[in-house]
């Protein structure tokens, strides 16, 4: 038998959206995942994070992406955290091209750094094509409708119109008349569960503030309520524009910052923000026996 003590790690931050990456490269690739993401995640006991997010080599691609809530629930996509990821692996030595391709649950993924006097400014990723389509989300519709727009969702004993978008990941988007009228942790909790998601989603509630400018904030599936969600901007930006709310470009403000998002000509969602650094340590309270 084997005993791991401690593993190496960096934490970094999009947007607030805070993440713990580990380079499986250097750490291997047979770890307890789940347990170590709710355990570094914790943010008394642990590292403090949203989420943990594995560095993996890849045979389709630069790198495979996998990323584990902090529940230790394993999720498809996250948008804030692939720019973090970008920028990590540009920075620590291990790609040295400025746009890479990255395998994820959600399919390739093509974040691009945006540099200025050599240095990274800014992160802008191909979150791919969205869809709309209940099957898709998936939501559950009563009816035949083509499109997810104002679903009727009960939760918590309320009602909710609700536009699902499947942007990598399952997301449930409400447009509200005033954001601080909201309870995110407790109707982001009972919406995230809600019979109409099976399997679960982001719960995003909405403020459109102009053609060119909305306001999210965000109740991330299997983490909570989050500052930010790349893949929940990038829904909320595409529910506000198919339903005619604002242009197919705008800044989303999170609580953690602003992203900005391009719904392109060509079906394609460009999403362009920060990617910072915070520190690398070792998780010395990770103990973990396995086969030698």
């Amino acid at each position: 038998m084997r005993e791991t003590r401690g593993i190496r790690f960096t934490k970094m931050e999009g947007a607030g959206n805070d993440y713990i990456f580990v380079n499986c490269l250097e750490e291997g690739e047979h770890h307890d995942w789940p347990r170590l993401s709710r355990e570094i995640s914790d943010r008394h006991y642990g590292v403090g994070s949203d989420g943990l997010i594995l560095v993996m080599p890849s045979q389709t691609a630069d790198f495979k992406m996998r990323i584990f809530n902090s529940d230790g629930s394993e999720g498809d996509m996250c948008g804030n955290g692939m720019r973090c990821f970008a920028r990590l692996a540009y920075e620590h030595g291990l790609v040295a091209k400025t746009e890479m391709t990255v395998e994820t649950r959600a399919g390739l993924i093509r974040p691009r750094l945006e540099m200025v006097d050599g240095a990274v400014e800014s992160v802008t990723v191909n979150m791919g094509a969205p869809s709309l389509r209940p099957q898709d989300v998936p939501i559950v519709v009563a009816d035949g409708r083509e499109f997810a727009v104002d679903v009727p969702v009960t939760a918590g004993g309320r009602r909710y119109l609700v536009t699902g978008v499947r942007m990598g990941n399952p997301n449930g988007v409400i447009f509200v008349e005033d954001l601080s009228r909201v309870d995110l942790p407790s109707e982001g909790r009972a919406l995230e569960s809600a019979a109409a998601f099976p399997r679960k989603a982001n719960i995003e509630f909405v403020q459109v503030l102009s053609r060119t400018r909305i306001r999210m904030i965000v109740y991330e599936r299997g983490s909570g309520v989050t500052l930010a969600c790349g893949t929940g901007a990038s829904a909320s930006l595409v529910a506000a524009a198919f339903t005619g709310r604002t242009d197919r470009s705008a800044k989303v403000d999170v609580t953690g910052g602003s992203l900005s998002i391009e719904w392109t000509p060509d079906g394609q969602v460009l999403m362009t923000g920060p990617a910072v650094e915070i520190a690398q340590g070792v998780f010395t309270r990770w103990k973990e026996v396995g086969p030698g």
